[in-house]
């Protein structure tokens, strides 16, 4: 992996260099395309950027689009170029008649408040039949529409895909091996896609996250305007967040040792179901995503959904969007039994049941309202101003990151962003 540190003035002038001497590799939407097997030693190059801004009104919490971010705006500071600046480059080979490869490298803000790029694709393709087709590496994970654009922000329509749905799972790749069958059912065309393999979340130490065993399942179905897209993951999930609680918990006992097991995010099966829909007959368009995520942990189930429509006049493109995220369950627990414990022990108790019920809160609980215009200033390149209104529910802290003490939920907030995309 590249060992450079961007800042986002940085990777601005990268960007503003790449467009004027990167040579020009996109499908018909604008966004960087997958390799096409061709001859060897046939390459080229792409990229995309977006250059951003957001403010928000909160300034007890961060706004941000992932919790792999170190910050974002609100407490931090009130402006922020980290919620939405990202960059990347993308490098296609041909390997041969039937064989390809493709390199992908993005830098965004990471928990570690740099800029440092990541690999986000890098595989090998072979060509089985002009049908089938299989892979090898580093793969998107085949979640949600935008599943193969998910980074690209030219290939959307708003500043940003809804934090409430896609803001739960973070994490956009698999290492391992997938298969993508395209067939047809009389006027419906079909592509089929299995995925099998591993992923190491990109946190920062002495903190871990990993996701093993994961398989997965995608079937998109296009029909003329009409393309509806299922998906379906598993995996066995750990991390060592928590770990000093649940460290703390197992030395009471069995009843502790059982809570542990009970919550503790350690080899625990998760998994993810979404459908998603999109109607575009040119002129306009509304789509439309729902999931659920259960994981057998604190992280309990939470489903989510959105529906987004807008209109294409011209160079412009107003729209608006409602979303919402809800957990499924009781985010408290009762803990360990203090009757009858000595004074000392009995407040033992009591702290590690508080920071229990602390971690079952941060359950994901909100609700937005977007409302936007998309102006598409010139080939390859779009000016974006949406406005959004959120509220976190039922004492969650929502999608946000690095709440304060004084931070309250079930109190709407707004939050302003302005965004530059392009690609090349």
């Amino acid at each position: 992996m590249l060992q450079f540190i961007f800042s986002p003035r940085q990777a601005a002038c990268l960007l503003l260099l790449g467009l004027a001497g990167t040579a020009h590799a996109q499908d018909e939407s604008g966004t960087p395309a997958e390799p096409s097997s061709g001859k060897p030693g046939v390459w080229s190059l792409s990229g995309f950027g977006t250059l951003g801004v957001a403010h928000a009104s909160e300034r007890q919490a961060d706004y941000t689009t992932s919790v792999l971010k170190k910050s974002g705006a609100g407490a931090t500071r009130a402006w922020s170029a980290d919620v939405d600046t990202r960059f990347g480059a993308q490098l296609d080979l041909g390997l041969g008649r039937h064989w390809s490869a493709v390199l992908q490298v993005v830098s965004e803000q990471r928990l570690d408040n740099t800029y440092r790029p990541r690999v986000e694709w890098a595989n090998v393709k072979y060509q089985v039949t002009p049908e089938l087709a299989l892979r090898v590496g580093r793969i998107a994970l085949p979640m949600f529409l935008s599943a193969d654009y998910r980074k690209v922000g030219y290939a959307y329509p708003w500043v940003r895909p809804p934090v409430e749905g896609y803001g739960s799972l973070p994490i956009t790749t698999s290492d391992g091996v997938d298969a993508t069958l395209h067939w047809d059912l009389g006027r419906v065309r079909n592509a089929s896609q299995v995925i099998i393999g591993h992923d190491d979340v990109d946190v920062t130490a002495p903190l871990y996250a990993y996701g093993r065993r994961l398989a997965g399942f995608s079937n998109t179905s296009d029909w003329g305007s009409l393309s509806v897209r299922v998906n379906m993951i598993r995996a066995e999930v750990t991390t060592n967040a928590g770990s000093e609680l649940f460290d703390a918990l197992a030395a009471f006992g069995e009843a502790g040792r059982a809570l542990t097991r009970r919550y503790a995010i350690d080899h625990k099966r998760a998994s993810m179901v979404n459908i998603g829909v999109n109607y575009d007959p040119g002129q306009w368009f509304l789509m439309a995503e729902a999931g659920r995520t259960r994981t057998r942990s604190l992280l309990g189930t939470t489903r989510n959904a959105y529906l987004s429509g807008g209109w294409r006049w011209g160079a412009f493109t107003p729209y608006a969007t409602w979303s919402r995220v809800r957990a499924i369950g009781s985010a408290a627990e009762n803990g360990l039994a203090a009757d009858g414990l000595p004074p000392p022990l009995a407040a033992q108790v009591a702290a590690v049941n508080g920071g229990l019920n602390k971690l079952l809160a941060t359950a994901t609980q909100q609700n937005s309202i977007s409302a936007g215009v998309r102006w598409d200033l010139v080939a390859n390149t779009a000016l974006k101003l949406q406005f959004d209104r959120v509220k976190p529910t039922a004492g969650s802290r929502g999608t946000l990151i690095n709440p304060t003490p004084a931070f309250r939920s079930d109190r709407p907030f707004n939050v302003a962003s302005l965004a530059l995309d392009v690609v090349y």
